[in-house]
């Protein structure tokens, strides 16, 4: 216990701006990691050469494709991402399978733009990370 300036006494506790933080932190990452997606089916869609194929991948497909892959995730994460940030928990739940998604998809797309879906991914990551950890907290804090 902490007294006020006041001569109240008051608990002192951080327990719920981390949790604010926390699911803050995950539906910006999400609507940021949406908007490169986005960014990257329009570059894919608009022209074909922007992206370079390597050698033989066993998930190749037309840049065409990829550009409407990356288009829809990043549209559904960017919807997921805004649900987040008004506290539903099913956007927290489908950001964590939307994240997944997103990963996987830039995993496959890694031969025609190595770096930048290494950083894609990586933001990936950060996201799912941050749900699960605001999930287990608020089921903690419900005593589930």
């Amino acid at each position: 216990m902490t007294t006020h300036a006041s001569g109240r006494a008051y608990e002192k506790s951080t327990k719920g701006l981390v949790a604010v933080g926390t699911t803050a932190f995950a539906g910006v990452m999400l609507a940021t990691v949406a908007i490169f997606q986005i960014l990257q089916g329009i570059a894919a869609l608009a022209e074909d050469t922007v992206f370079v194929s390597g050698a033989e991948y066993t998930y190749e497909f037309d840049v065409t494709a990829w550009g409407w892959i990356h288009l829809v995730v990043g549209i559904i994460a960017l919807l997921t991402g805004i649900g987040i940030l008004g506290g539903q928990r099913w956007a927290m739940l489908a950001g964590i399978a939307i994240a997944t998604l997103a990963a996987i998809t830039n995993f496959a797309f890694m031969p025609y733009y190595p770096f930048w879906t290494i950083v894609v991914l990586a933001f990936n990551v950060f996201v799912i990370w941050a749900l699960c950890n605001q999930i287990m907290a608020a089921d903690r804090a419900a005593g589930r």
